[in-house]
């Protein structure tokens, strides 16, 4: 009996852009995987989870997936002896070709397939045409969903930078944010180092006009002209 038993992992995973956009939260994501695997009497080993981080990312350098929860699976089919990974959806698992890749290079060496509950058909293994074309569609259209937030996201923040507001990202030296936060507070430590810096890139500029109005009044430069500054025409006169 024990031969017929079928290994499963759940995999789940929201980002900021994808929760909002696709209304999936980690809860509801995980009921789903539930209610599947019951349905096919597959036995749910573990879930494994990724909180806010996006399915692009990956290191290129290193040609590496950067994400803890899908590392931790990966790194566990063998000894489980896991059979499929069971998702909601595969943008679930990727959102670049480069994660995708790498996913199914590992996820081949351990003949573990993917089971995505949006589409009943998915494998890694496909060879059947349609189904290659079909899978490919989605995946193109995942891309453009992900471009497309993207770059909704980018003018939503070049609109609230020329607004004066706070864009996200790092904030700026001499500045904070609190975590969460949409407000940059001046940091009076880290100010007091930036007052200090222009008061000597004032005190430099004023310095350098000052040697150069010298150096131009008692040691004329030749510069195709012969200049003879006007205290020495009114001596030799």
């Amino acid at each position: 009996m024990e031969n017929n038993i079928v290994n499963v992992y759940g995999y789940i995973r929201v980002s900021t852009e994808g929760q909002v956009k696709q209304g999936y939260s980690l809860a509801e994501q995980r009921a789903e995987i539930e209610k599947y695997c019951s349905s096919k009497s597959y036995n749910l080993v573990e879930i494994f989870k990724d909180e806010g981080i996006s399915g692009a990312k990956a290191n290129e350098d290193e040609m590496s997936i950067e994400r803890d929860g899908l590392l931790d699976m990966l790194v566990s089919l063998k000894e489980n002896k896991i059979q499929y990974i069971i998702v909601l959806s595969t943008n679930r698992l990727w959102r670049s070709d480069l994660v995708k890749v790498l996913l199914h290079r590992e996820l081949k060496k351990n003949n573990v397939d993917i089971r995505a509950i949006d589409r009943p058909n998915y494998s890694i293994y496909t060879q059947n045409p349609n189904e290659i074309f079909v899978n490919g569609m989605f995946e193109l259209l995942d891309v453009y969903e992900r471009l497309e937030i993207a770059l909704k996201l980018k003018r939503g923040r070049l609109q609230k930078a020329k607004g004066g507001g706070y864009a996200g990202g790092g904030a700026p030296f001499g500045y904070e944010c609190l975590r969460g936060g949409k407000k940059l507070y001046v940091n009076a430590t880290e100010a007091k180092a930036v007052r200090r810096v222009f008061e000597i890139k004032q005190s430099l500029r004023n310095t350098i006009k000052s040697i150069k109005w010298n150096c131009q009044r008692l040691h004329p430069i030749y510069a195709g002209i012969p200049i003879v500054p006007t205290w020495q025409s009114r001596e030799y006169q």
